[in-house]
């Protein structure tokens, strides 16, 4: 009898305890790389020193990330930041932020300067992180949140970014799908994690991978078991469950000066009081033969080709105009300009609107000087991927770069460990 008790009592103990992370859970916070103001521009997290370089950085280094963004606004506001460590699925760790910080949980944005010489007013943020205020202890996932006025639900932009502590070596290779059924448009990555600083005591859960392509999040593959485990290698060589669409190379376009047209502009008009640039009508291509060229992956660098001393505060901003030609409107979605441009996001900001009158999709973005790639994306009504090959067309010779992050926990972590990670180009060989 009293082991029936003692029984019932923990099960009973084992559904509450359950129910309490089930509760904590859906309290949670998913974080993800967003702008919540519509006068927040341009916002870029990367190493300092590189600005098309990932944000991730080695636990204890002396490498800095870098975090600029512009608020189209008169006079400086009182911005603050402060730093949430996530599990490898973007949701809040169990672990306070006195464990995994040295310093303070919130701190203000002290850096920044008003525009000078531009038309269009803002101040300059920016931020270094790790610094003497703010310093990461452990290695994972991390977001950098900024909020206005001191209170952390006023939220003006989240920023991902990365701590990895190299445990693993991760070895991959980029080629065309083994089994491509469309002819030659997708790109298979065939990748090994050797663990030789680890203890893996069930190598097919210790260990999770997220494979990206581009820095995308949107169609990045999540949850890969290994197919095969040989000592102290996990090998992830699949032939459908590790292929993207090569996709295409990304368009680009050059307002690096408002004094002439750069490459892929029509025209550059001063309209008081402001400039516009209009962008080359552009046409789907995925009836078109792959053209090769270089180009950033989807990225942009602010600068200028005028006479300025500092490109953050003296780079101007323009009302940039697209234009995609089309026979027909399409139905059952959006059409979106796509790139890290628009953050990555294909949402109602970026969304274009059809014109009848010129048989198109029209859109127009605020954007500062610089060199920009960008793509059309289209994204059927409640998809949260966006899929660029119905405009852009896929090509396995496509130049792509792909992220291989390993991340660690086993039944004794409290945290997900980044113990790997690793950028490969589709054209390395």
């Amino acid at each position: 009898m009293k082991l029936k008790i003692a029984l019932l009592f923990s099960f009973l103990n084992l559904v509450f305890v359950l129910n309490l992370k089930a509760a904590e859970k859906a309290d949670q916070f998913y974080y993800q790389n967003a702008v919540f103001h519509d006068e927040i521009k341009s916002v870029q997290l990367y190493r300092d020193g590189n600005e098309l370089s990932n944000p991730v950085i080695e636990l204890g280094s002396d490498v800095k990330l870098l975090l600029k963004f512009d608020d189209l606004a008169l006079e400086a506001k009182s911005y603050s930041y402060t730093v949430i460590h996530c599990d490898a699925n973007w949701n809040e760790s169990y672990i306070q932020q006195n464990e995994y910080l040295s310093g303070f949980p919130d701190n203000p944005i002290t850096d920044y300067a008003v525009s000078t010489n531009t038309t269009m007013k803002f101040v300059n943020y920016q931020l270094s992180i790790p610094n003497e205020d703010c310093s990461p202890k452990f290695s994972g996932n991390y977001a950098l949140v900024v909020f206005e006025g001191g209170n952390r639900k006023n939220l003006v932009l989240i920023q991902r970014f990365y701590i990895v502590e190299p445990k693993v070596r991760i070895e991959a290779l980029v080629k065309k799908a083994t089994f491509d059924p469309f002819n030659g448009e997708n790109q298979e990555v065939d990748f090994k994690i050797v663990v030789e600083q680890l203890k893996l005591m069930n190598p097919r859960e210790d260990i999770k991978v997220v494979l990206m392509q581009n820095k995308r999040w949107d169609n990045a593959i999540v949850d890969l078991k290994p197919k095969y485990i040989r000592d102290n290698v996990l090998d992830y060589d699949y032939n459908k469950e590790n292929v993207f669409p090569g996709g295409n190379e990304f368009r680009y376009f050059d307002i690096r000066t408002n004094r002439r047209n750069g490459e892929n502009v029509e025209n550059v008009k001063f309209i008081r009081p402001y400039y516009h640039v209009t962008i080359l009508p552009d046409e789907i291509r995925n009836n078109k033969k792959f053209l090769p060229y270089k180009e950033m992956n989807g990225s942009y660098v602010i600068e200028s080709q005028d006479r300025i001393e500092n490109a953050d505060t003296q780079c101007d901003y323009m009302f940039v105009h697209f234009y995609l030609q089309m026979p027909v409107q399409l139905v059952g979605g959006s059409v979106n300009v796509f790139g890290a441009l628009t953050g990555w996001n294909a949402n109602k900001t970026n969304e274009m609107k059809w014109n009848y009158q010129t048989s198109g999709y029209e859109l127009t973005l605020l954007l500062k000087q610089g060199y920009y790639n960008y793509q059309y994306v289209y994204v059927p009504e409640g998809a949260k991927k966006a899929d660029s090959v119905n405009l852009e067309g896929s090509f396995y010779l496509t130049e792509n770069d792909y992220q291989i992050f390993a991340y660690f926990k086993d039944f004794s972590s409290r945290y997900d460990r980044l113990v790997g990670f690793l950028t490969i180009n589709s054209a390395q060989k």
